[in-house]
């Protein structure tokens, strides 16, 4: 069965609430020798876009949202306990990830978080709905070398701009990187450069992948490039 038709399989059972099917539908294709990251990037992050689209236009309801968001939750954490090491190239770099308050950012976070981890990054995940003086003091404590924000929908925004904008006026933890992923900065081209971050991915495998390129090749603080297009291109 190919991944098109696998997809529209798994959201069709999400939709319709039916958790038997979804999980089973999951637990075959990693009973088959699919590896969970291969689940993630080409079965539930799909799904998870299908979802998202489909909401936005208005051709989902509220009900099949909610049921479908979820249940997606269920099959991701079924699939996080599946996931195993997939290298070290994180370098067990420190990275605190913050999302959203909505479902779907939280969701899609999740997803990107369990990909950093089995890549060797550590990860702490608050989530979303955090006060920035509380994300501002976390950071003062622990120093990561990386703050990810997560955000799926536009009312995430004001939020990461306003964290943004604190971290650069008081110069807090200065060597700070800021990586910011998730449908919303892929449908809106150069607004990751915009509220100032300094790399970003809409897809969480894409993100995983700038993160691994930027931990081999990260520049000085005073001599970076801004964005993943730029560091790219620099590297071809």
């Amino acid at each position: 069965m190919n991944a098109e038709t696998l997809t529209l399989r798994l959201f069709e059972a999400l939709v319709d609430g039916d958790r038997r099917s979804a999980r089973e539908l999951v637990r075959n294709q990693l009973d088959s020798g699919t590896s969970a990251e291969k689940v993630y990037v080409e079965l539930l992050w799909p799904t998870y876009e299908m979802i998202d689209r489909l909401f936005r236009s208005d051709q989902l309801s509220v009900l099949s949202h909610n049921m479908a968001t979820r249940l997606l939750r269920v099959v991701v954490d079924q699939t996080g306990a599946s996931l195993t090491s997939a290298g070290t190239e994180g370098r067990g770099r420190r990275v605190l990830a913050m999302c959203g308050p909505t479902e779907e950012s939280e969701l899609g976070a999740q997803m990107a978080v369990d990909l950093l981890e089995s890549h060797d990054f550590a990860v702490s995940f608050a989530g979303g709905g955090v006060a920035n003086d509380e994300i501002l003091g976390r950071i003062h404590e622990t120093r990561p070398e990386v703050l990810l924000w997560f955000s799926s929908v536009p009312g995430d925004l004001p939020a990461i701009r306003e964290m943004i904008d604190n971290l650069h006026e008081i110069g807090a933890c200065p060597d700070i990187q800021i990586a910011v992923g998730g449908g919303v900065f892929g449908r809106a081209d150069g607004l990751a450069e915009e509220i100032g971050a300094d790399i970003w991915a809409d897809h969480p495998l894409e993100l995983v992948d700038t993160l691994i390129y930027d931990a081999e090749h990260r520049a000085p603080v005073d001599q970076r490039t801004v964005g993943r297009t730029k560091r790219y291109r620099s590297a071809a």
